[in-house]
């Protein structure tokens, strides 16, 4: 019997320049007595933890700055959170201020000292035992300062697993935040490669969730078998549709000129806009391939990041092979693929599984996202082991609008070494 049935869930939302500035009274009305507040060394170094901080102490709300976030979270720096505030504790409620590392470090944070048991045992299988939280997690606000992973409306908590060299989840309903403060005023700063790899990010999301599979195209789910990612859905196809019109206008305006306040503006509505699609319909095969991409890095160093260490940011990876991933998954619906390139190319016409990757690639070339997995060190001897992580993500490949073989993604992850 096939599905009839789709969910949808989102936190609450504060959208706007100054919403960050109204953090302390949002909290207390959740009787919040102590807060941690979560962020990473480079946006603690802009004062937006500590004014939010200071902030809640106005309103009675005892407050404390952890900065240990690892800008792409692991398993390590993930546990060292926890134990720090396992130890600093017990804590009423959470804000994360930064990026997607930060709201995924406080989601794993607050489920782990609401709950017993160790990380991997939360972790998505089959690289963790996937464990159901028993009781319910504390009040969370996340407050993002860049426009790209949706995160502060998403189930999901990222990570990398060093031991494994692969990039994971934890994904559960109770893991999404409990309010989403977007502020624009706080993206000013961001570097331009990091705009332009978070609005990869947003810009993935939007068409993944638009062309994953639809929610009827599975079998009928048991109400205890539903799961947040439920296929694309009438809801989620509106919220992609609008953020991919408002990259149009705003993407490139966003990288190449950083103080452009309604550019921002735009760019902060279409990530938040795409996280409430994807975060209910899914992700797929771009986000599958990203993962090991992520994971299993060398020594790439990308401009406007931490230059101390080797990273291949997770919407850059995510967008590496996008324009593959499409040009395969064209056959199962050709009509929303060129209806995605015409939202995000308007004024020409489009044809043919080449529309959307054509669409992507001269994006990429305009905003500076590197020409495929060979520039971010990877070869043809590197495919067989990427492959590998990719057919890890059988959450996320449930979601793609066609099966994924081995051999599928192979060939998708090959033709990707050079886009152009």
């Amino acid at each position: 019997m096939s599905e009839s049935v789709f969910t949808y869930g989102a936190p609450g939302l504060k959208f706007g320049t100054g919403a960050s500035d109204e953090i302390g009274y949002d909290l207390s009305q959740y009787d919040v007595r102590r807060a941690l507040v979560v962020t990473d060394p480079g946006v603690a170094a802009t004062g937006h933890p500590q004014r939010v901080a200071e902030q809640l102490g106005r309103y009675g709300i005892e407050a404390a700055v952890y900065d240990g976030v690892h800008v792409e979270p692991t398993d390590a720096s993930i546990a060292a959170a926890i134990e720090h505030a396992r130890a600093s504790g017990p804590w009423d409620a959470f804000v994360a201020v930064g990026g997607g590392s930060a709201i995924d470090t406080a989601k794993a944070v607050n489920l782990l000292t609401s709950n017993d048991g160790e990380l991997m045992d939360y972790v998505n299988a089959p690289v963790g035992k996937a464990r159901a939280p028993r009781n319910p997690l504390k009040p969370l606000v996340a407050v993002p300062t860049t426009t790209g992973t949706g995160a502060e409306s998403t189930t999901i908590c990222v990570l990398d697993v060093l031991s494994l060299k692969v990039k994971t989840g934890i994904s559960h309903p109770r893991l999404r935040p409990t309010l989403a403060v977007v502020d624009p005023a706080l993206t000013l700063t961001q570097p331009a490669g990091v705009t332009a790899a978070a609005g990869m990010d947003i810009l993935c999301h939007a068409l993944e969730s638009y062309t994953a599979r639809p929610f009827t195209s599975y079998e009928r789910k048991t109400p205890e078998q539903r799961v947040p990612y439920c296929g694309s859905n009438p809801i989620s196809d509106v919220w992609s549709e609008n953020a991919m019109s408002l990259l149009a206008t705003a993407f490139r305006r966003a990288v190449h000129h950083g103080d452009d306040v309604a550019a921002r503006e735009q760019m902060a509505l279409a990530a938040t806009m795409a996280g409430l699609g994807f975060g209910n319909a899914g992700v797929h095969l771009p986000h599958a391939n990203a993962y090991p991409i992520a994971g299993r890095v060398r020594d790439f160093r990308p401009e406007g990041y931490p230059a101390d260490e080797a990273i291949v940011p997770h919407g850059m990876a995510v967008s590496l092979t996008a324009p593959e991933a499409f040009r395969w998954t064209f056959e199962a619906s050709p009509e929303r693929h060129l209806r995605a390139a015409s939202l995000l190319a308007p004024g020409h016409e489009y044809d043919g599984p080449d529309a959307l990757p054509s669409v992507l690639a001269d994006l990429m070339r305009d905003i500076a996202i590197p020409n495929g997995l060979g520039a971010v060190g990877y070869g043809e001897d590197d495919v067989d082991d990427l492959v590998t992580g990719t057919m890890q993500q059988q959450r996320l490949l449930a979601t793609a609008p066609r099966p994924v073989t081995e051999e599928d993604a192979a060939g998708i992850l090959a033709r990707s070494l050079e886009l152009w």
